[in-house]
């Protein structure tokens, strides 16, 4: 809807256009398809974590010895397992446990990373080179093997995976967000800070970090995805979460090996969901990167 201002003298001094939230979505859908598509999964599994206890009847912990390996129908739309317990319902309250996982490594290692790496690119000198030293050998590990030597150290649970996880991204977001919190360093308005007294800490936070909040939304969508896919390895080999809490990795430990010929649905739901959340999420993570790199914008 365009609006028209005409001045006194009949001129037209403004011409602009409103859109409804409505011809705005459409817009986004047409800009972003594939990001949408990312979107509508992971709205799908917040929905499935956060309203569980209403979408299923049935208790995923709790077993049913009379209906174990009931193939997929009517009464278990996906079927159960060796157990008796209802995979659908196992998979929603799986969501749970994934996204927990997900996003609290993911947000901790992420803000982490932040933290230390507009640190480095203020501080300079010797901290910067003996920081980026410290995090080329963290970064020199690959993120299962890192994550597999702390659970190991540690001892396989909920919160020790978190840390086995999130410890790995911290010098991953260190590094981006130091690339630009360099450049953010130069302007005057830094130089201004110095001039007026303010404290590091609060040059840090207050002035530099706030300036680097694109790369590390960036980033931090994109940990999402790999701490999921790092959760559920972990808990197929017996180091992540344990029974009998639902969480997708123990589905697939449980079925893969032993019921993949004769009850393949143990394993292939299981399998399906991984693979759906780590895709919404790298999906939505590039959706996100291309709306704020202005590089990458589309005029």
């Amino acid at each position: 809807m365009a609006t028209v201002d005409v001045s006194a003298d009949g001129g037209v001094e403004e011409l602009r256009e409103t859109k409804s939230f409505g011809q705005k979505t459409v817009e986004m859908i047409k800009k972003q398809p594939l990001g949408t598509v990312g979107f509508l999964v992971v709205l799908a599994m917040i929905i499935m974590a956060v309203f569980a206890n209403y979408l299923t009847a049935y208790h995923p912990e709790e077993n049913d010895f009379a209906n174990m390996l009931v193939a997929p129908g009517w009464d278990f739309l996906l079927g159960t397992d060796q157990f008796g317990r209802d995979i659908m319902t196992r998979l929603i309250y799986g969501a749970r446990t994934a996204l927990f996982v997900g996003f609290v490594a993911s947000f901790v290692g992420a803000t982490l990373g932040l933290v230390l790496g507009v640190m480095s690119a203020y501080f300079g000198g010797t901290f910067d080179l003996v920081f980026q030293r410290v995090m080329d050998v963290f970064m020199a590990f690959p993120l299962i093997i890192m994550a597999l030597a702390i659970v190991s150290i540690f001892g396989p649970s909920t919160q020790n995976v978190i840390i086995a996880i999130l410890i790995p991204f911290i010098p991953r977001c260190a590094r981006v967000v130091r690339s630009n919190a360099l450049a953010i360093r130069e302007i005057p308005y830094v130089d201004a800070a110095r001039a007026l007294g303010f404290s590091h800490v609060r040059i840090i936070l207050r002035h530099m970090a706030p300036n680097v909040m694109a790369p590390f939304l960036i980033m931090l969508t994109a940990f999402v995805g790999q701490a999921i896919l790092l959760e559920a390895s972990l808990s197929y080999l017996g180091l992540g979460v344990q029974e009998p809490t639902a969480a997708w990795g123990l589905m697939l430990q449980g079925g893969a090996e032993e019921y993949i010929e004769s009850e393949p649905w143990i394993a292939i739901f299981p399998g399906i969901a991984i693979s759906l959340a780590v895709f919404g999420f790298n999906l939505f993570g590039d959706s996100v990167r291309d709306v704020l790199d202005p590089r990458l914008r589309t005029q």
